[in-house]
């Protein structure tokens, strides 16, 4: 999905209005208010972030022209300037503190209806954002009822398709090739050999559930990592999924991880995998030389922003779709962040870590159909079960 192809090139022209009331407050706030912007997503919906330190405990009503959301144990944040996209059905958003809560309103242009559970999405932290509540919303009937709370537990998740409506576009990256056999296992395997028949596999399965499909690579190739990425830009992608195994020093260590994009790495770990990655064609982390200018263009803030957005959203259904499967999930959190440089486009997407090579045991199950078969069945549906219209 190119940001640039849904019109985030309208999120220049920012205009903003804030009222904030504070009374004195006798709480102890557990929760804090990052940021608040907006944009335009395809369909003409309106996107509301809010960024909070904390998983928020929230509700949503419906005033009339308004949407406010009331967020629990939070203090309004007197320093914060809403970042407002031109085109939205948002003119103005303020801050009021009642009790220990935090009420947002958005001043709309039109009224709206009740926005659809498939329209609220809950982003975990990343190496640049904070926990992110998005709401989407077009303009429709007023409604008179309140959205029940989300827990600080519970997560919005899209809405499950049998089938694309229309034939998105997804990339296939099967990692490493040619002269860069990526990771070898105790065993012999290498990581580009089960990639690859992984990717093929993936791509005849996609292709059949009505998507369109295409890999960076379809035979024992060595391609540059920024080569990879324009493929995916080229393309016109909605996703770019790139597949690899992994390798730790521990040959204990198990289990798949899913990676996206940031310029600061989640963790001690991430940062390492993603130096190895990088390393495969000596791309440095500030080179931007082996990119086309109009992607180089493209990544400004607001879009990496929204790319992040996209791509966080995938990969935590892509966790939950893998644990849901009987996947084995590498110890910490199934989604990681660090500056992978593959992953540098407008195209949102993840990195796939499928499995340990360094581990006897799931060396020898990454080398055989039923499991391959089974990651594959596991991807399919995380990728069905994405909301490609957000």
């Amino acid at each position: 999905m190119k940001v640039s192809r849904r019109t985030l090139l309208k999120l220049t022209g920012f205009g903003f209005a804030a009222t904030i009331m504070l009374p004195r407050m006798a709480f102890a706030a557990r929760n804090s208010l990052k940021s608040l912007r907006t944009g335009v997503q395809p369909g003409n919906k309106t996107r509301l972030v809010i960024e909070m330190a904390a998983r928020p405990s929230y509700t949503l009503s419906y005033p009339a022209n308004q949407l406010v959301i009331n967020i629990a144990n939070t203090a309004a944040n007197t320093s914060l300037t809403p970042k407002l996209a031109s085109g939205t059905l948002v003119k103005s958003i303020s801050q009021a503190q009642v009790g220990d809560r935090l009420q947002i309103t958005a001043n709309l242009n039109k009224p709206i209806a009740q926005i659809p559970k498939s329209q609220i999405m809950m982003l975990e932290p990343n190496g640049d954002n904070d926990y992110r509540l998005v709401l989407d919303f077009t303009a429709g009937n007023a409604a008179a009822t309140t959205a029940g709370t989300a827990t600080a537990a519970k997560s919005a998740a899209p809405a499950k398709s049998a089938a694309p409506a229309k034939k998105y576009i997804v990339v296939i990256d099967a990692g490493h090739g040619g002269k860069d056999p990526g990771c070898i296992g105790k065993g012999g395997t290498r990581e580009k050999d089960v990639v690859l028949s992984v990717a093929k596999k993936l791509r005849a399965k996609l292709d059949a559930n009505g998507f369109k499909t295409y890999l960076t690579r379809s035979d024992d190739t060595y391609l540059k990592l920024s080569d990879r990425a324009a493929i995916a830009e080229r393309r016109k992608a909605d996703l770019f999924l790139s597949l690899h195994a992994n390798a730790n020093p521990s040959r204990a260590m198990k289990g798949f991880s899913i990676y996206t994009l940031s310029e600061k790495a989640s963790d001690e770990e991430a940062r390492k995998l993603a130096e190895s990655e990088n390393a495969s064609d000596k791309i440095g982390l500030d080179d931007w030389t082996g990119f086309e200018k109009d992607i180089r263009f493209a990544l400004s803030s607001l879009q990496q922003h929204a790319v992040a957005e996209m791509s966080e959203e995938y990969a935590n259904g892509c966790a939950r779709t893998f644990r849901g499967a009987k996947i084995e999930q590498q110890p910490g959190p199934g989604v990681r962040h660090a500056p992978f440089a593959v992953l540098r486009s407008t195209v949102p997407g993840a990195l796939l870590e499928l499995g340990h090579l360094s581990n006897a045991t799931e060396e020898k199950l990454l080398r055989t159909g039923a499991h391959q078969d089974k990651l594959v069945d596991a991807i399919v549906r995380s990728v069905k079960n994405y909301n490609f219209e957000v």
